[in-house]
């Protein structure tokens, strides 16, 4: 990473390897960012990082491992000089009825999807007191509001979301943070497509990746900035 990039404005973003992620690294990167690009996938960073101009750096991370996340925070932190932003775009979906959800993947869901929100909170609040300010955007999901049959735990996990978001823009408002919620309709990604096929939800009712990341970058840059707290639902 260059002194130039080092001297910028710096963005984590997770679930960076495909998807909202990739797509939101791209723009984030198009509007002047250093990206640090997390994932638990080697090969999709590098490939999300050669469409990001240089400016980016890899990060390995299960965002569902606290003690791994803390670790991510310091590497990025280390690495890149600064972070200004987070947009934690990391997610994981089963669908599946009540009776048929295991223990397990019920964990997953909640670990991944909302515990993981916590777990890097807690170590940017104090980074972000000491420069004066961050910006936070949580990907929640329409199925907080209207979920599909089958996908009620998930939608639940991303209710939780939702509403950490309006407690967290309260804490953070104090210290300049902003906490945006940004809650996409069917969205065309590989965690899409392992849960509904062409037929059943075909793509002109699907929203794209880079639809979704102009949003969450509107809330980075501050064309959004009134919103902090508050969910913003992106649908066709």
């Amino acid at each position: 990473m260059s002194d130039a990039a080092k001297s910028g404005r710096v963005a984590v973003i997770t679930g960076a390897g495909r998807g909202i992620g990739r797509a939101t690294a791209i723009e984030l990167a198009g509007k002047g960012y250093a990206v640090a690009l997390v994932s638990r996938s080697e090969s999709e960073l590098k490939e999300t990082a050669g469409k990001c101009g240089g400016k980016a750096g890899i990060f390995l991370c299960d965002v569902s491992d606290s003690s791994r996340v803390d670790r991510v925070v310091d590497e990025a932190l280390g690495a890149m000089g600064r972070i200004d932003a987070l947009c934690h775009c990391a997610g994981l979906a089963v669908m599946k009825s009540v009776e048929t959800l295991t223990v397990e993947e019920w964990q997953a869901m909640i670990d991944t999807n909302l515990s993981s929100v916590v777990y890097f909170c807690r170590k940017l609040w104090p980074i972000w007191r000491k420069q004066g300010g961050g910006v936070l955007v949580n990907v929640s999901s329409q199925a907080a509001r209207d979920p599909f049959a089958g996908l009620g735990a998930y939608g639940a996990a991303k209710a939780g979301v939702n509403l950490l978001g309006l407690a967290l823009s309260r804490e953070g408002a104090e210290i300049g943070v902003r906490v945006h919620t940004v809650a996409p309709g069917a969205t065309e990604t590989a965690m899409l497509r392992s849960l509904f096929s062409r037929e059943n939800l075909p793509e002109s009712k699907t929203l794209t990746p880079e639809a979704v990341a102009r949003v969450i970058v509107q809330c980075v840059c501050g064309d959004l900035d009134c919103t902090s707290g508050e969910v913003i639902y992106v649908h066709r």
